[in-house]
């Protein structure tokens, strides 16, 4: 609770606008951004289509993010559509929805975009618009932001909340130094992230390796064929059996005479043991991190019942299986019934490895094509059962666990130190412009 005197109400007379957090700046060397402001742009609603030569990229609200934009996940939009057209050195806002009043500068990779009807495009003079992008996404200009903007249910940032929002009032020349050393701090960031990331993804080359079986490639194809003596052998009739990507990953893990291939079912046992819930530390599929294997740390509510595992056991996501989420339990514990908890019941498979196996794209690949359901895909039952495992010697199992832990935890290690070092920049950044 707080309470503010009728001369320290500010432009507007609503709570957020007159929180202590954001009036405490006003009597400071700050000025409102909106002098520095040229122009306030917002997008559309386009339809999207497949990239061209005759489209252009669709920036949207997942595509801003703090300070630098993401283009990974970038959409595109007929060049006659498009309204308007980002430059570099714009600023783009989210206006509403997930991440709203977050801030990025547009840089050559996100220039000449169309942006979507849920962004605003700031254009800006006699400032240096990456500092302004810095300043908004720190803590305090954040606050500062979204302190002002309207709406009940769901939070709106508008042109006046942009143009109030209060900007340290320092020389072009020190922005500009600020600037770079956060730009320094934010490269030696991504670089280590993408180290880290580039450690997990050889994972899965190394497994086929040390499989003897190498890079698996396929051609993309409208059409296939198979032979009928294929179809007696799987003796099924389902289109998904006979798709090339999965007929190419089961004939190359059973090409190498020295590793066997069996099926799931035939080495683990399916456990079904059910019990309540409730008041329980549950595993829900967001608590397994895709690819990797490792707890998230992400809690969920449960109702109802739940599989018991323990530890030793793998537990595998039968909804969206593309998503690749295998776990090898190092403690007992209950889980999601969306999870298979198998149990191996052979002497020649290491349960560690058959956690490993299960997330490569050798079972990857088997799946996704296999999948029923349109909201909610998943893996049928049976189908799970007579997936296609390679099981090699115990000591090529080893090796592969052993080099796996090795990369995940020179992978852990080196976010761990991203992060940290990435927290420190930013704590520097906001000391040096509260003048701490």
């Amino acid at each position: 609770m707080f309470a503010v005197k009728r001369g320290k109400i500010g432009k507007r007379v609503d709570v957020g606008y007159n929180k202590p957090h954001y009036m405490n700046f006003i009597d400071g060397n700050y000025v409102p951004l909106g002098q520095y402001i040229t122009a306030i742009d917002t997008g559309k609603n386009y339809p999207q289509v497949e990239p061209s030569c005759n489209t252009v990229g669709l920036i949207r609200t997942q595509n801003i993010r703090p300070v630098y934009a993401d283009m990974s996940t970038i959409s595109h939009i007929p060049k006659t559509t498009a309204k308007h057209l980002t430059e570099q050195n714009d600023l783009m806002f989210v206006r509403v929805g997930v991440g709203v009043g977050d801030c990025c500068i547009v840089d050559n990779s996100s220039s000449g975009c169309a942006f979507s009807d849920n962004t605003l495009r700031v254009k800006v003079h006699t400032i240096n618009p990456e500092f302004i992008a810095i300043w908004v996404s720190s803590g305090i200009g954040k606050a500062l932001l979204v302190s002002s903007a309207k709406g009940s249910g769901k939070a709106v940032i508008s042109g006046e909340s942009i143009r109030n929002i209060l900007i340290p009032n320092i020389a072009f020349s020190e922005q500009e130094r600020l600037s770079n050393e956060y730009r320094k701090a934010f490269n030696k960031r991504t670089a280590k992230l993408r180290e880290a990331d580039e450690l997990l993804a050889e994972i899965d080359k190394l497994l086929l390796e040390r499989l003897g079986i190498g890079e698996i490639s396929v051609k993309s194809r409208i059409t296939s064929a198979v032979t009928l003596g294929t179809i007696k052998t799987e003796k099924t009739v389902g289109a998904e059996y006979y798709h090339p990507e999965r007929l190419t990953v089961i004939r190359a893990i059973g090409n190498n005479p020295a590793v066997s291939t069996r099926k799931l079912a035939d080495i683990v046992d399916f456990l079904r043991d059910t019990v309540s819930a409730y008041n329980q530390s549950y595993l829900g599929l967001a608590g397994v991190v895709s690819n990797t294997g490792e707890l998230s740390g992400a809690e969920e509510k449960a109702e109802g019942q739940a599989f018991s595992y323990r530890a030793g056991d793998v537990l595998y996501a039968r909804l969206r299986p593309y998503l690749n989420k295998v776990l090898f339990a190092e403690t007992d514990g209950v889980c999601s019934t969306e999870f298979h908890v198998m149990r191996v019941n052979c002497s020649d498979v290491l349960p560690e490895y058959l956690a490993a196996i299960m997330r490569s794209k050798t079972i990857v690949a088997q799946t996704k094509h296999m999948m029923t359901g349109n909201t909610h895909p998943r893996i049928s039952n049976d189908d799970v059962r007579n997936l296609r495992i390679p099981v090699p010697s115990k000591d090529i199992q080893r090796t592969i666990i052993n080099e796996m832990r090795n990369r995940i935890e020179r992978s852990r290690l080196l976010k761990r130190e991203a992060e940290t070092e990435w927290t420190a920049a930013k704590g520097r950044f906001e000391r040096e412009l509260m003048g701490n």
